[in-house]
């Protein structure tokens, strides 16, 4: 399957999914232990993507979402940002009232 269309599934099957360097139990980057933190937060279950053991989708994920860095998250199949986006939108309560509604959805 090419790598564009696998990236594709993975954002339009998951409601709520983070590609981040390492995994939530062990983010390998500050940038991503920081969005983790933010996201478990919120008390929702979410899928992951560690893009260090996904060399494809580091490659290529950037071209997908015309968005250079990672973390990425992605809710409802839309980027919603990186790091300092996400921080911010948990500290001001946007970040729970989105991802809850996303997977109130799934369920």
């Amino acid at each position: 399957m090419d790598i564009m269309e696998t990236i594709r599934e993975q954002v339009e099957g998951n409601p709520v999914i983070l590609y981040m360097k390492g995994s939530p139990n062990a983010p390998q980057c500050g940038f991503s232990a920081r969005t983790v933190e933010a996201l478990m937060a919120c008390g929702e279950r979410f899928a992951y993507v560690d893009v260090l053991t996904n060399p494809d989708i580091r490659a290529n994920m950037p071209k997908y979402a015309n968005w250079p860095t990672f973390p990425q998250l992605w809710v409802n199949g839309e980027l919603v940002g990186g790091c300092d986006i996400i921080t911010e939108m948990h500290q001001n309560g946007e970040l729970a009232s989105l991802v809850k509604e996303a997977a109130q959805k799934e369920g």
